[in-house]
């Protein structure tokens, strides 16, 4: 999303034990933040929340003065679809918030991103039951968005190349639309992202089919899989502040991402605290036992 090197960078098994580190410095930070949100909550106070798990765990913040950005964490809020940047805004009830988190540990970076609607009393899950004052369909939108996620996730235990991610990811956003009874366009600007001792690498991860099918998948990559998907059209602009991304159209947008990691004898989902288990039970796969 922000910039890449040139080069596809492949870790040793120790390496990735190190990301590990920083995925989990990460997955706290995120369910600090989900669990801190509270309608009259402000973004600058959530990104608070995660400065604090991630200094507490001395960790450094991957986005903090990356590129200019000021901030622990991404913020965005509604039709906000990435970059947002944490300030006075105060949450309202049935804001669909995503979260996007990063942070170091001894040089090895850990990414990853989540969405929650926002009820009278705290975060919603997406799959829970209807609460008042959410919208249905912004809990479809994250749903959806979420088992896109976890979909390219799983390809990339049986994936050749990197392609097929993007494969896996449109086809499950066509299916789960069908079945929620959603049409959701999926944002193609940003992507996901190879990521080590850099937080954007190469290759790019794309979200959707296209006929390059990318680079082959090796034991030792990592990679950021980020679904990006809006109720609405595709289209984005960015703000006047150069970094907050929103819909063109004003729909709202839902973003879920994790980092994976690729080795000989399977995956592990890194920023995940159950290396990925729940999410990729559905689709049959077993994450590797690494910790």
């Amino acid at each position: 999303m922000f910039g890449a090197r040139s080069r596809i960078e492949l870790k040793s098994r120790d390496e990735v034990l190190v990301m590990r580190r920083a995925g989990i410095v990460v997955a706290d930070a995120l369910a600090a933040v989900r669990a801190a949100a509270r309608p009259g909550t402000t973004t600058a106070e959530l990104d608070a929340v995660a400065a604090g798990v991630i200094s507490a765990a001395g960790a450094t913040p991957s986005f903090l003065g990356y590129q200019g950005f000021p901030a622990t964490i991404c913020a965005s809020v509604n039709d906000e679809v990435v970059h947002g940047i944490p300030g006075d805004r105060a949450l309202g009830e049935g804001d669909v918030v995503s979260v996007d988190c990063g942070a170091v540990v001894d040089g090895w970076h850990g990414d990853s991103a989540i969405t929650f609607l926002l009820g009278p009393d705290g975060a919603v899950d997406p799959a829970s039951a209807a609460v008042d004052g959410v919208d249905p369909l912004d809990q479809a939108l994250a749903l959806v968005t979420r088992t896109a996620l976890w979909a390219g996730v799983a390809a990339l235990a049986s994936a050749r190349r990197v392609g097929e991610v993007g494969e896996a990811v449109e086809a499950a956003v066509e299916l789960a639309g069908d079945l929620q009874g959603v049409e959701l366009g999926i944002v193609e600007e940003y992507t996901g992202h190879g990521i080590g001792t850099a937080m954007h690498q190469p290759p790019d991860v794309l979200n959707y089919r296209t006929s390059d099918r990318g680079p082959r998948l090796r034991p030792g990559m990592c990679l950021a899989v980020e679904p990006m998907l809006t109720r609405g059209t595709a289209d984005t602009r960015v703000l006047a502040d150069d970094w907050t991304v929103v819909t063109v159209d004003g729909s709202r947008a839902a973003h879920w991402e994790h980092t994976v990691a690729v080795l000989e004898d399977g995956i592990a989902v890194l920023t995940a605290h159950d290396l990925g288990a729940e999410g990729l039970e559905p689709f049959g796969v077993v994450p590797v036992p690494i910790d």
